[in-house]
């Protein structure tokens, strides 16, 4: 089974952890330990998994994990021990947390790592080898450098952050706390800014940096360019998934989160607690305002300065179906036009 872990906790250390009410069935008691997660239908002793949509209380009545955490609501359906809470998702990454084994990037400051002069360690420093780390590097405690990565000249890594192998991070980027960063990212590059001169293009040297508050974490290849003259900045709280663009001078504020493969033009704005599904495409020079959501695929091509959720394009259909619609579409204005026309006659 899935999720079998090499360490264990009480059910109600688990329960006291993730601020959980514990609900013991069978044999069970407070010192029943928990080794694994998994889902509903694949755990079984010793293993806890969750139920957060309703729509799986079929799985929850067969399932044979050790312990559940659920919604009060779905208690009674319950056939084993319960960690019951009004949000079981949140509950569900909290014991994650808790029961998590991945290793660390790197165990100790290899010697096959190269170091440059003047830089800053804070306690318990850790680089992986073949890592590079150039002059005037600042590195606050705990802070752990993967295999391979790449710390341009004066960049600063705050306490317990994270790179897992092959992060480059440009000069002069500054990182917060307890950030946490994917393989393959690059953080810092130029941005696109080009001059054309009689269909001759002329780089723009980019002079600003990349600044990233506290607790944000950035997914696997994605990239972030530093700014033109002021800095692109990240707030704190802010999550980007796995390949993702943001172009130089963007900000983005706290805790915004962005999924796969979506891109942000150069110098827009994004407000705090925003959304965006996969593929979704941000206009360059534009404003977001707080608490906006995106849906997948969406292409937002001016400010929005109300609140909601937004969408655009056209959800896949049977390819006959699509046709029909695109055939229509296209008429649609002479259509539109006919309409009044008929409107317009009925009226004399």
């Amino acid at each position: 089974m899935g999720g079998v872990l090499s360490h264990a906790i009480s059910l109600i250390q688990l329960a006291q952890s993730i601020g959980a009410e514990l609900h013991l069935a069978g044999t069970d008691t407070q010192d029943t330990l928990i080794s694994g997660l998994s889902t509903l239908i694949k755990a079984g002793n010793g293993q806890l998994s969750f139920l957060s949509n309703k729509k799986y209380r079929s799985q929850l009545q067969l399932t044979m994990a050790q312990a559940v955490i659920l919604h009060p609501d779905e208690l009674s359906h319950c056939p084993c021990s319960a960690l019951v809470m009004s949000n079981p998702y949140v509950g569900f990454a909290k014991a994650a947390q808790l029961l998590d084994t991945t290793p660390e990037p790197a165990h100790e400051i290899s010697p096959h790592a190269v170091i440059g002069e003047n830089v800053t360690f804070g306690k318990n420093v850790k680089i992986g080898a073949n890592a590079v780390i150039e002059s005037g590097v600042i590195l606050g405690d705990n802070v752990i450098i993967g295999a391979g990565c790449f710390i341009g000249k004066s960049a600063q890594l705050g306490a317990n952050t994270k790179l897992w192998a092959n992060v480059t991070i440009y000069h002069d980027v500054i990182m917060g706390t307890d950030c946490l960063v994917q393989s393959n990212t690059v953080i810092g590059s130029d941005g696109f800014g080009y001059a054309n001169e009689n269909g001759r293009w002329i780089k723009i040297p980019q002079l600003g940096s990349v600044v990233i508050g506290n607790r944000v974490e950035i997914g696997a290849s994605t990239t972030i360019d530093r700014g033109a003259l002021d800095n692109t900045i990240l707030a704190d709280g802010v999550i980007i998934d796995n390949q993702c663009q943001i172009a130089h001078n963007v900000e983005i504020g706290e805790n915004t989160a962005m999924a796969a493969c979506s891109v942000i033009a150069g110098s827009s704005v994004i407000g705090k607690n925003c959304s965006m599904a996969g593929l979704v495409g941000i206009n360059g020079h534009i404003n977001i305002c707080d608490n906006v959501i995106f849906t997948g695929m969406s292409m937002v091509t001016k400010s929005i300065s109300e609140p909601g959720v937004y969408s655009s394009g056209i959800p896949a259909e049977a390819n006959r179906d699509w046709r029909k619609n695109m055939v229509a579409l296209r008429n649609i204005t002479s259509l539109n036009q006919r309409v009044k026309t008929l409107e317009k006659n009925q009226q004399q």
